[in-house]
């Protein structure tokens, strides 16, 4: 299995959902799927993969309440980057010591990546009166969590190709939400000046 393409993948997929890339690997280790390196084999314990399934219930529901999902948000950047780079180092435990922090490194900045992008438009859309834009993400979301990590076990070169154009569709995106909300305070400061003067 391309290692690469597997730590690209999941990487980014815990940066969206770190619950669902745990679980689903917990899973697809114990059916048989996947053989997970001996550094991860705690990833197919019951325990962990019932821990990952209810904290996964309760994001489940968390991450689609308007306004509240920010905050859930700004406190998973603690939980899911530092997580993913552990699963990135765990994972190249046959590597170097020097390897194992490069792709720890590289797991994190992933991470961070796809759940900055999400964090952005989610803030970008959060203002909308209408909550089914943000349940429609927030259920992408855990869907393209569950199905990127398992594509990443039967096909890790594509996974890690779908990741990263991911990654760049997540900056541009980033890139609109940023003008649009600096166009959004600029007409915002304009109207405030006008009322000021009046």
């Amino acid at each position: 299995m391309d290692l690469s393409g597997l730590l690209i993948a999941t990487s980014f997929a815990a940066g969206l959902n770190v619950y669902a890339t745990v679980g689903t690997l917990g899973l697809l280790s114990r059916a048989g799927v996947l053989q997970l390196p001996p550094s991860l084999h705690l990833l197919s314990s019951w325990y962990v993969i019932a821990a990952s399934a209810v904290l996964f219930v309760v994001e489940f529901f968390a991450d689609k309440i308007p306004a509240f999902d920010l905050i859930w948000n700004a406190l998973h950047t603690f939980i899911r980057v530092p997580i993913a780079a552990l699963l990135a180092y765990r994972a190249t435990a046959q590597l170097s010591p020097g390897e194992q922090i490069m792709a720890a490194g590289a797991g994190a900045l992933i991470a961070l990546a796809a759940h900055g992008g999400k964090t952005a438009v989610r803030a970008a859309v959060t203002p909308s009166p209408e909550p089914f834009s943000n349940m429609s993400l927030s259920l992408g979301e855990d869907i393209l969590a569950i199905g990127l990590t398992w594509l990443a076990t039967r096909h890790p070169y594509l996974a890690g190709t779908l990741a990263l154009s991911l990654l760049l569709v997540i900056a541009l995106l980033v890139r609109w939400v940023v003008r649009s909300l600096r166009s959004l305070f600029r007409s915002a400061r304009r109207q405030f000046a006008s009322s000021s003067a009046l």
